[in-house]
């Protein structure tokens, strides 16, 4: 392999590990305050591709409940975006209202709210497919204005061209990624989210609304996860309802190697798991899908806790 196609590969690695970075730190968040997989996250993340993609004004197709539909404004990208992801996160919200609330509320066994969790995910996409049809969607051609198609990171004699879209797609993560981590450790409610992740019982004897917290914690879950689907939507389309199926596994996959609710965690397990997937040879191109799972099953083998994990003592 030359040192232009491995500084080719490396940006296109990082461009799509730090979209499973963003859509695991929504994982991550839910996981860190109720100690329980969100399995609906998928489903959010497929919802706010579409609801980006509806607030572009562009329509729908000739299937679905809402066929040949189209919103009466065109917003332009970014802001589609952002009102995508604020959707998302409002789905999110309903999520655990009806999902997690009245379970936790019953003091149920975690088991029964991770099936609960699933159901609402299944029920979700089936929503998808009845309101928008299974048809593949694409966002408007030229989101950004007059962008070149691709941009060199090397020399005229040696190019190394990384599409503008991944580059975009890794600055956007990157920019998420960093608003996260400035409102976990340098804000009253990210000191409380923390708080609440380390012990509820004591936060809430403190004077902390833990139950605000965890409406809070689902509507950032959301919102990243619909900034995810849209930057996905945009560097492959919108592959349908189950779209994000595929990489809700690859999340769970990015949260427990980096580390069950560690945050740097989940952003270097999305990129090793993005890397990883960039240097797969072309004649294994189908077998691509199972790097994740693999490197997972390596990586447990000989760090269980994962990558940033912490080994939990048990006292006895």
């Amino acid at each position: 392999m030359t040192r232009t196609l491995l500084l080719q590969q490396v940006l296109n690695g990082l461009a799509i590990g730090s979209v499973y970075a963003i859509f695991a730190l929504g994982y991550t968040l839910i996981f860190s305050v109720l100690r329980i997989i969100n399995f609906a996250q998928g489903a959010v993340f497929t919802l706010g591709a579409y609801f980006t993609y509806a607030l572009t004004g562009s329509r729908f197709g000739f299937n679905g409940l809402l066929r040949n539909a189209a919103v009466p404004l065109r917003l332009p990208f970014i802001l589609a975006l952002l009102g995508g992801a604020v959707l998302a996160g409002i789905s999110g919200v309903l999520v655990e209202r009806f999902a997690f609330r009245p379970l936790r509320a019953r003091g149920a066994d975690p088991l029964l709210t991770l099936v609960s969790s699933l159901g609402v995910a299944v029920a979700l996409v089936n929503v998808i497919q009845y309101l928008f049809g299974a048809e593949m969607y694409a966002y408007p051609s030229d989101p950004f204005g007059h962008w070149p198609a691709a941009v060199n990171f090397g020399t005229a004699s040696e190019p190394i061209l990384v599409r503008s879209i991944q580059v975009m797609i890794f600055g956007v993560s990157m920019i998420m990624v960093a608003l996260l981590t400035l409102l976990m450790n340098m804000t009253r409610t990210g000191k409380a989210l923390r708080a609440v992740a380390e012990d509820p019982v004591t936060a809430s004897l403190l004077g902390i609304n833990t139950g605000r917290l965890i409406v809070f914690t689902f509507f950032v879950s959301g919102f990243l996860g619909g900034v995810a689907g849209t930057l996905v939507g945009l560097s492959v389309s919108i592959a349908g309802p189950y779209f994000g199926i595929s990489f809700g596994l690859k999340g769970l996959a990015v949260i427990v190697l980096g580390g069950l609710g560690d945050i740097p965690g989940a952003v270097l397990g999305g990129l090793v798991i993005g890397l990883a997937e960039a240097f797969v040879p072309s004649q294994y191109i189908a077998y691509r899908e199972a790097v994740p799972f693999a490197l997972l099953f390596i990586v447990l083998l000989v760090r269980p806790q994962g990558l940033l994990g912490r080994a939990v003592v048990q006292k006895v």
